[in-house]
């Protein structure tokens, strides 16, 4: 017997353990055997079965489902595993569908939404639905459209409505995308974010608007450039270019560097009144 067979009797096995137990509390599918992808195996969980249709090649897990590889894990009430046939007779899991109460969980981040889809060749997560949001330690991204997040490149991208918190700092816009790295401890926090489209950054103090943006979180400046305004109180910047310094609270309004835009920069001041 080769060991392409063994491994296929393994699978036949287990879809034949869902098939007669279905009503099992908690019901599990270790397909470390026919199902591995390097030395990276996934484990399908589920209590309500795990279903295999070989002639589509996945598996089908359902009731609070779970599927783990190495410290990452994918929870939602429906899983869908696809494979595919490797060299050797063997078998991999390539992309992971979830539906229903999604959270994709690892060390470093955890992201929530109603629907997912895991490539694992790409290390790639896109989510969405409702209340999308990616978590880290430091840093909170949200979006109404889709949110992505680019494992081997620590790259998230929100879409819609997308906003990025840290502490009493907001930055919202059509599209946000950030950039992370990992620090000693193994948490990850955000470098910088590009935003596009409807920027707008909020402090305590001020509020700044653009049609574009980008962040350094190291520095604390933001770029942010076309029909820039920026808020305090009661007065007004206007220009096509600012830097905005987070950390400081201060704020610099500079002409464009466009020939076809106009280099004046305008500000209203609004003295505070007193009838007395």
């Amino acid at each position: 017997m080769t060991r392409g067979s063994c491994r296929n009797i393994v699978a036949t096995l287990v879809g034949l353990v869902v098939m007669l137990y279905p009503m099992t509390s908690v019901l599990s599918a270790d397909v470390k055997n026919p199902l591995v992808r390097g030395d990276s195996p996934v484990t399908v969980e589920a209590d309500d079965g795990i279903e295999w249709i070989s002639e589509k090649k996945m598996y089908v897990a359902r009731g609070n489902a779970r599927a783990t590889r190495g410290t990452m894990s994918v929870v939602a009430d429906t899983l869908t595993a696809l494979y595919r046939d490797t060299e050797g007779d063997g078998t991999e899991i390539h992309r992971l569908e979830a539906r229903g109460r999604v959270v994709i969980k690892s060390p470093e981040r955890t992201a929530f939404g109603d629907r997912a889809i895991y490539d694992l060749d790409q290390t790639m997560a896109v989510m969405y639905g409702q209340n999308l949001r990616l978590v880290t330690k430091g840093d909170t991204i949200t979006a109404s459209d889709s949110l992505e997040y680019w494992e081997k490149r620590r790259v998230a991208v929100a879409r819609g409505n997308a906003v990025a918190i840290r502490r009493d700092r907001r930055i919202r816009a059509d599209v946000l995308k950030v950039l992370f790295r990992e620090k000693r401890a193994g948490a990850l926090e955000a470098v910088r974010m590009d935003a596009l489209g409807n920027v707008v950054i909020t402090t305590p103090q001020e509020v700044a608007q653009a049609r574009e943006g980008v962040y350094n979180a190291k520095s604390g400046i933001a770029t942010l450039s076309g029909d820039v305004k920026i808020t305090k109180g009661k007065t007004q910047l206007n220009g096509e270019v600012a830097e905005v310094n987070l950390n400081s609270g201060i704020s610099r309004l500079l002409s464009s560097r466009k020939p076809s835009k106009s280099g004046r920069v305008r500000g209203i001041f609004v003295p505070n009144s007193n009838k007395n």
